[in-house]
């Protein structure tokens, strides 16, 4: 079985900033991202990015605009020699659609878990809200809540 270390997107990768981020001139990646992820990646962790995107809902962005910012971060993952297994992102806001795969609901971590055979009991959500750590303790993943842009603080 493979472990995981699951990513909420903004706030763990990249910098939080306050409002939608869409636009690859706002993606900051977060200091020390990728020295924590190396460490992860040594002791045997695939990634996989989990993120609400109700921008989309919304009417802020497209779907485009979050693949442009997947690719941006696949490229960036791979200049440090990491790889995402997979994005898995919520399109919906509770606004204007119920749906079942925005955190804290957990569908989006029940199909990573299905697909690349997740050992739970050995994997983490690492997210900087209540709501990803809710996400990750409906499925039996333990969940550590960092605060927003704080990833360097984290240790296995």
């Amino acid at each position: 079985m493979t472990k995981a270390i699951f990513l909420d997107r903004d706030g763990v990768i990249n910098k939080e900033i306050g409002r939608y981020v869409y636009l690859p001139a706002d993606f900051i990646f977060n200091v020390e991202l990728f020295e924590r992820l190396i460490e992860f990646k040594k002791q045997g962790f695939i990634f996989i990015i989990i993120s609400n995107q109700g921008g989309i809902s919304k009417n802020i962005y497209s779907h485009k605009d979050v693949e442009v910012l997947n690719d941006l971060i696949s490229l960036e993952f791979k200049k440090h020699k990491l790889e995402v297994a997979e994005f898995y992102y919520c399109p919906h806001h509770p606004y204007y659609e119920n749906c079942i795969c925005r955190k804290p609901n957990s569908l989006l971590l029940e199909k990573a878990v299905a697909r690349f055979n997740i050992d739970k009991s050995r994997s983490i959500f690492i997210g900087d809200a209540e709501r990803d750590i809710e996400a990750a303790q409906k499925v039996g993943i333990k969940g550590i809540k960092i605060e927003p842009n704080q990833i360097h603080q984290i240790k296995l």
